[in-house]
């Protein structure tokens, strides 16, 4: 028999937050595979499944042995919160398949089901902090050298790109974010605004709304999610808002507008544009 490998990112963990294809994925397989947290997030959509549980750094251990039963013509499914592509299973389990000899459309057959990141539950949680370009930051030196990483959040920062940092803190990692907070004070205003978000959607959610200069003064850790604003972003009452640029071309306080829908677009109407930068350099 054909074995699946169905590559589960089933969001923050509660019901509604879980899509109805990976609900479908779920109750689809004959066998679970997971982080135990996310065993025990999810065991309320189980019946009948196996399930096989390992606790943290075992991620290879659980990818070898989801490959090892698909290719004996199982069905299953490795479970991963947020979204199994974003510091997930997703790219691991192709790792070890590729290491097999296998290729796409071979035995098992794979799917990756999407699931909602952890920066985007914990944007709609502060309100609209990435409404312009954003990143993502692991924090994390365990699989990836700090000097790169530290790269990374420079070149994030002197880009004014919106950042979350993944992974910020642990019991044997602190130093890391204290590390992060002094590159981007480097580049931004330490009134910038910051949200720590802690586990999302779940039972002991809890969101802090602070600062670039005040954030280490709050609890982190590894089930926070930590987004940093850009130059433009504000809070009004407790929302984090980051503006998109509609204030440079519309009058969001009237309905009048400045320009026509047909004026919008125009060259001259955007200076800031590319093709506008360049005819003001000939």
């Amino acid at each position: 028999m054909e074995g699946k490998i169905l590559i589960v990112g089933f969001g923050p963990g509660n019901l509604e937050q879980i899509t109805i294809q990976a609900r479908e994925a779920i109750q689809e397989s004959q066998i679970i595979i997971g982080y135990n947290t996310y065993v025990d997030l999810i065991r309320h959509l189980l019946t009948k499944q196996e399930i096989v549980r390992t606790g943290m750094t075992e991620e290879v251990s659980r990818a070898q042995k989801a490959v090892d039963l698909a290719i004996e013509g199982k069905v299953v499914a490795v479970i991963s919160s947020g979204d199994a592509g974003v510091y997930g299973m997703a790219g691991l389990i192709y790792e070890v398949l590729v290491e097999r000899g296998w290729h796409n459309g071979e035995n098992p057959r794979v799917e990756v089901i999407p699931g909602i990141s952890a920066i985007h539950s914990c944007a709609a949680l502060l309100g609209a902090p990435i409404m312009h370009d954003a990143c993502t930051i692991s924090l994390s030196d365990h699989l990836t050298p700090w000097v790169v990483i530290e790269k990374r959040i420079e070149a994030a920062a002197s880009a004014d790109f919106v950042i979350a940092l993944y992974n910020p803190k642990s019991g044997r990692r602190t130093q890391q974010i204290e590390e992060t907070q002094k590159i981007l004070l480097k580049y931004r205003d330490p009134q910038t605004p910051v949200g720590l978000v802690k586990s999302a959607y779940r039972d002991r959610q809890q969101v802090v709304r602070t600062t670039l200069a005040d954030m280490l003064n709050h609890d982190i850790g590894m089930l926070t999610t930590v987004i940093i604003g850009n130059s433009s972003t504000f809070y009004h009452d407790d929302l984090m808002i980051t503006p998109r640029g509609y204030q440079h071309k519309y009058a969001l306080d009237s309905v009048d507008q400045r320009l026509s829908p047909g004026e919008r677009l125009r060259p001259e109407n955007e200076p800031w544009s590319l093709k506008m930068q360049e005819n003001t350099t000939l």
